[in-house]
């Protein structure tokens, strides 16, 4: 088997999705691969930024043309690279976590998606589905299914 070439990692900022990120860079230094590490988020609304505009007041240019994503993506980037990640790049989508992450697949010709577990072995993620199991049967390429909790 080849090594791979391209590897996607999916993060929402929380502990065990930066355990995957962990797990997803030591793949990809190990393999001279890409890491390429996706947010999938979804925009506040206008009433919500309205909102906090209100209340910072002077400050309110910090909410303009930010979302909470990108902070999860430069720390997720530092722990790729101290983790040995070479070639690292991210990106903040707006949309589904699973539909955000076949895109990122597709669009970057990866070849192996990680994922932690979180969500796979409760009650909920069994009956209405987990991002780790939706992936698994519909990535087409090889998951790595990291155990994060």
């Amino acid at each position: 088997m080849t090594a791979y070439r391209t590897v996607v990692v999916g993060t929402d900022g929380s502990d065990t999705s930066l355990a995957a990120v962990d797990r997803a860079a030591a793949v990809a230094a190990d393999s001279g691969a890409e890491l390429v590490i996706v947010c999938a988020y979804t925009p506040a609304s206008r009433d919500d930024t309205a909102g906090a505009e209100d209340a910072l007041k002077d400050e309110a240019y910090l909410v303009v043309g930010w979302t909470p994503a990108e902070e999860t993506l430069r720390t997720a980037e530092d722990r790729a690279v101290a983790a040995g990640a070479q070639k690292v790049r991210t990106s903040a989508v707006d949309g589904a976590p699973v539909d955000v992450l076949r895109q990122a697949v597709a669009d970057a010709k990866a070849d192996l998606l990680v994922v932690g577990n979180r969500g796979l072995n409760t009650l909920s993620g069994r009956l209405l589905g987990s991002v780790p199991s939706d992936v698994a049967r519909r990535a087409g390429v090889d998951v790595l299914i990291v155990h994060t909790t």
